[in-house]
């Protein structure tokens, strides 16, 4: 199928406008690679959706950088006042799983095929908890960075919503200024905002 130049807010849109029609709260698994980047997602979901966030983001490193990114992700949800409620589920810390997938592949640009790869490996343990869990919908936060390619992270999560039987929710939350957004309710929320994605490799890139 061809997604290219879609317009996945305008898709996200519609979405909500039918939910609010059918006067239907769906719920969604919302995959989140961090507080900051989860921060508006949560602002303007959770007034549509009743959300649990997942963190499963074996490729951060290290551990001790980890360990920051889930708290600040478990302290965002304590604090904030959501019309329907949000709740938690902690992905296991399987490094190793990250490290198969990216062999041969060390050495790539971020925002290329290794990229990719983990895209796809976060968003398959997405997908596969939604489908176990009764969820109507999955989707991600990473499509709010500016970094992130929208069209390739729909296209993946469709194709898995096909293979798991889940909807994905499409998206581009970059969009309507999210990740402007993003940045004010960190500061709000005094939330740690991390300079690099988070595995070693985009490290190495940022110290370039």
């Amino acid at each position: 199928m061809n997604h290219m130049n879609r317009n996945y807010q305008k898709e996200l849109e519609k979405t909500i406008q039918r939910l609010e029609r059918e006067e239907k709260v769906p719920r969604l698994l919302l995959h989140s690679c961090c507080a900051p980047c989860s921060s508006y997602v949560l602002e303007y979901l959770s007034d549509f959706l009743e959300i649990t966030v997942f963190y499963y983001n074996p490729n951060i490193f290290p551990e001790s950088e980890y360990t920051k990114r889930i708290l600040e992700q478990q302290t965002l949800i304590e604090k904030m006042r959501t019309r329907y409620p949000v709740s938690f589920i902690a992905g296991q810390y399987d490094k190793e799983r990250f490290y198969q997938m990216a062999e041969g592949m060390e050495h790539m640009k971020e925002g290329g095929v290794r990229c990719m790869k983990c895209y796809e490996l976060r968003l398959r343990e997405t997908a596969e908890i939604a489908s176990q869990g009764a969820f109507d919908y999955f989707t991600t936060t990473l499509s709010i960075s500016p970094m992130k390619n929208a069209e390739r992270l729909n296209e993946i999560g469709m194709r898995l919503a096909e293979e798991y039987g889940v909807s994905y929710l499409q998206s581009d939350f970059k969009k309507r200024n999210g990740y402007k957004r993003s940045i004010e309710l960190s500061k709000v929320y005094g939330l740690y905002r991390q300079n690099y994605c988070g595995c070693e490799f985009s490290i190495r890139e940022e110290n370039r």
